[in-house]
């Protein structure tokens, strides 16, 4: 056998198992945000996020996949539809830098899972009281358009590639992105009741259960191997091998400084060692090394996570201040965080230019943004988007899914 088709074959699988593992990163978010919310909010979120990867597989396999990858135009990339066809054997043995080197049906399904995660950002952030066929609506929207679109200014070759902005894996891309469209559909949704009182009073309400948002995180910290692991393309030869084990340990120590930089700041502030913000502290990290996990060394890694989780305390403080609620502080978590990420890339890759980054953060975040803004009062005038004020009293699960999570446990309501 010629030794273009092994490396080939591996590096179709690695590419597959690291898809799988993003893939397993819809059950960290579904956890991590059951777990955030109140109980008679959770089936409905559970509900949510299992669909949402969904719609995205179908909206990425119809058009999604087409516009982010197979236009030549650097603005507005054309429509078009489904995925087109396999790499063929001949065009392998060809090799040549143009020899594919792994399954282009491996890239299609690596990308479905990136699609599903932008998306399942927007559902933490707006949990509790938005209806679920109109967020349902939006992600066939996000997922098929709006994401794809400035996707492909980067990652397809666009505008944003042109310039030279840089995101390894997706601060920006994917996460920041996903906490634009968060933002605008909070923004339209309003607070939960009772959230906020007068003269600036800000009401805590307690997620329902913190064991399953911790298990959430450790399932994403797991996951993410993947996610910047896989976003290396290949691993059959020794500088690539190399790249991902390199990869994998600076997003582990990102992670680990995000955790610990956000369990000191709390206790700090707060007096206390506050759990929900020891959990972002992680995920901040994460994202925040996105953007670019193979260039520093170690030590910097931890300390970009390290920053990245001094700021989503202080993000998600910031929005409570300015009455912005969202129960599983994504929009910091991600964007905050995603913005600091991308921002943080000319730190130590000489390649990189803070004026290509910056370009990218202002491009992506205002799209994003605008365009969710868009069809989040599109779909409030059509169909609306909040449930009423007895229904959020009653709880989302019974109003939207007509069963509770826990019926065994919430004889009164929480």
């Amino acid at each position: 056998m010629d030794i273009s088709q092994v490396t080939y074959a591996l590096d179709t699988f690695y590419f597959l198992l690291c898809g799988i593992l993003v893939m397993w990163m819809a059950a960290g978010f579904a956890m991590l945000e059951a777990g955030l919310v109140r109980a008679k909010s959770t089936t409905e979120i559970l509900a949510k996020n299992i669909a949402l990867f969904a719609i995205a597989s179908v909206m990425y396999l119809l058009v999604g996949y087409y516009i982010m990858y197979s236009s030549d135009s650097p603005i507005f990339p054309s429509l078009g539809f489904l995925i087109g066809s396999e790499n063929t054997v001949e065009a392998v043995l060809a090799g040549g830098d143009d020899a594919p080197y792994y399954s282009s049906r491996a890239d299609f399904f690596f990308q479905i899972v990136f699609a599903g995660a932008c998306m399942s950002i927007v559902s933490g952030a707006v949990a509790e009281r938005m209806k679920l066929w109109s967020f349902l609506l939006f992600a066939v929207i996000m997922t098929g358009f709006i994401y794809p679109i400035q996707g492909a200014w980067s990652w397809g070759g666009g505008w944003l590639s042109d310039i030279g902005y840089s995101d390894y894996a997706g601060s920006g891309i994917v996460h920041m992105a996903g906490a634009a469209a968060a933002l605008a559909g909070v923004l339209v949704l309003g607070p939960r009741r009772g959230k906020y009182g007068p003269n600036g009073q800000i009401n805590a309400i307690p997620g329902c259960n913190l064991a399953l948002a911790t298990l959430g995180i450790f399932i994403l910290w797991m996951g993410w191997f993947g996610f910047n692991g896989g976003s290396e393309l290949k691993i059959s030869d020794i500088d690539s091998a190399n790249n991902v084990a390199q990869v994998l340990v600076n997003t582990n120590l990102s992670a680990a400084g995000g955790l610990i930089a956000a369990m000191i700041v709390s206790r700090i502030l707060f007096g206390k060692t506050d759990l929900t913000m020891i959990l972002n502290g992680a995920l901040a990290g994460l994202v925040s090394i996105t953007a670019d996990p193979l260039s520093p060394s170690a030590l910097s890694a931890m300390m970009i996570g390290a920053v990245g989780g001094v700021l989503v305390v202080f993000s998600v403080l910031g929005l409570d201040k300015l009455k912005q609620d969202d129960p599983a502080g994504a929009i910091s978590a991600h964007g905050t965080a995603g913005i600091w990420g991308v921002m943080a890339v000319p730190l130590t890759n000489a390649e990189a230019t803070f004026g290509g980054q910056l370009a990218g953060v202002v491009g992506i975040f205002f799209w994003v943004f605008l365009a969710s803004l868009l069809v989040w009062y599109i779909i409030k005038a059509i169909i609306g988007v909040r449930i009423s004020e007895e229904e959020e009293y009653e709880g989302v699960d019974m109003s939207e899914c007509g069963m509770e999570a826990y019926p065994e446990f919430t004889n009164s309501k929480a």
